[in-house]
């Protein structure tokens, strides 16, 4: 299951950027950061292509969260999507699921199942050079 919250955490400009959270996503930390790794600095656009196309399993979460939180910008704070840029992607360890799997003899396996938590910031480029105008002088 994955929980994806819609809010603005601490150290988030709320005028510039937009941010999204999923929470206890099962896999390792390990393999969602070997995806993260290959996303941050880049273009919304670009990152799409890039999720889309990598055949790894910890894509499609990474993905639903970049939409979200570009959906979260667009909606609230009326960013354009061709200027966005991925500012800050984080992926920490969550809780381990411990379940026990039926063996031999009656006897239970223990089975250790990875949560982690994935974060995605996405900053408006455009929104930047509006507050801070650039001036030349003549």
């Amino acid at each position: 299951m994955i929980i994806i919250k819609r809010k603005n955490k601490n150290g988030v400009n709320r005028y510039k950027e937009a941010c999204a959270i999923g929470q206890y996503i099962s896999m390792s930390a390990h393999k969602a950061r070997r995806v993260i790794d290959q996303i941050r600095g880049r273009s919304y656009a670009e990152t799409l292509l890039i999720l889309e196309l990598m055949p790894y399993r910890a894509c499609y979460p990474i993905l639903k969260l970049v939409y979200s939180a570009a959906a979260n910008g667009n909606h609230n704070m009326r960013f354009n999507e061709a200027s966005l840029i991925i500012s800050k992607a984080q992926v920490t360890g969550g809780k381990t699921v411990k379940k026990l799997k039926p063996r031999a003899r009656g006897r239970g396996y223990p089975i250790k199942r990875p949560t982690c938590h994935i974060s995605i910031v996405l900053k408006d480029l455009e929104a930047e050079e509006e507050n801070f105008p650039s001036y030349s002088i003549i």
